[in-house]
């Protein structure tokens, strides 16, 4: 099998209506456009938006107000002390390490949250730290390092 072979299968491809092509083929004369009026006209329609003369739903919502910077902005996956309390004393805490546990996205910024309590020393190599957890790892022993 290859893409040169394949086709749909049977049923899923429908004729197209064929208009204006008299009337026996029961499409014929007004090409089921009906008698007169605005659709039945070449180019006839409304333009998108438009609710036949109502104020439209994008003139009655009021205008968007404010900023988001949302293509630099930087976010983080979180890991609390509670959680690291957890690993063996002397483990190296690192973004892959987290990455291998699941405990964050690969790839992601992390900061490390100081909810929760640690009582083993640990090396916690982390993008941001709050001022609680840095204080929390290093009153037990352990070492904080921020990486850019």
């Amino acid at each position: 099998m290859s893409l040169s072979n394949l086709k749909p299968s049977a049923g899923a491809i429908k004729e197209p209506k064929r208009l204006g092509r008299g009337r026996s083929s029961g499409h014929g004369r007004t090409c089921g456009r009906g008698q007169a009026g605005q659709n039945s006209r070449s180019g006839g329609g409304v333009r998108p938006g438009f609710e036949g003369g109502q104020i439209p739903i994008y003139r009655r919502l009021p205008k968007w107000k404010g900023f988001k910077n949302v293509l630099f902005k930087k976010i983080y996956d979180v890991v609390n002390v509670s959680r690291l309390a957890k690993l063996e004393p002397g483990t190296i805490v690192t973004p892959e390490f987290l990455e291998d546990k699941g405990w964050v996205k690969k790839g992601a910024l992390i900061k490390i949250l100081g909810n929760g309590e640690i009582s083993i020393p640990l090396t916690v190599k982390a993008h941001k730290f709050s001022s609680s957890a840095k204080e929390k790892i290093e009153k037990c022993g352990g070492t904080v390092e921020v990486l850019s």
